[in-house]
């Protein structure tokens, strides 16, 4: 999961990555990577609502190289797993692009639209609510809170393995 000043891949920038390892149907909270990015401006105060990240907090945060760098290691070859991870991709792209002319290899998991087909074949003509807050919700799974990197990368995981091991919602 990413924590950014905006919601433009082509002009905003990521203040945070979080990120935890699944192995099976273990969420390996023990390997967690946690990064503050230090931004090219001060961050504004819409962003600072959404996720509390303040100027201040930023202070000895990583130039993005090597964030990135520290993020590639982590994730090596393995898929992510996300919830609406195009965003997150396309934000680290943002970077990787430039950097060293490439986009993220790595396979990609959308947990959004695996809840959608499982809860689909339940009611087929309905419409499917596809919100974070609802599919925690509706698997049963606590929130914590949100827009926190890490926190949001274990919630999303816990829906992975939770979906992974329901076969009908």
């Amino acid at each position: 999961d990413t924590e950014t000043t905006g919601l433009n891949p082509k002009k905003d920038e990521i203040l945070s990555i979080g990120a935890v390892k699944i192995k099976g149907s273990k969420i390996l909270t023990q390997e967690t990577l946690s990064l503050l990015l230090k931004p090219s401006k001060e961050i504004g105060a819409k962003s600072i609502t959404i996720h509390q990240l303040r100027n201040i907090d930023m202070v000895g945060a990583l130039p993005p190289q090597e964030a990135l760098e520290r993020f590639l290691e982590f994730v090596g070859p393995l898929p992510l797993v996300g919830y609406y991870l195009e965003f997150d991709v396309a934000m680290v792209n943002r970077y990787l692009v430039p950097w060293l002319g490439i986009t993220l290899p790595n396979p990609q998991i959308e947990v959004s639209g695996i809840y959608h087909d499982k809860k689909i074949k339940a009611i087929p003509d309905g419409v499917i609510d596809l919100r974070f807050d609802t599919i925690m919700r509706e698997l049963g799974l606590p929130m914590f809170g949100k827009h926190d990197a890490v926190n949001d990368a274990i919630m999303t995981a816990m829906m992975f393995v939770k979906l992974q091991h329901t076969q009908r919602l």
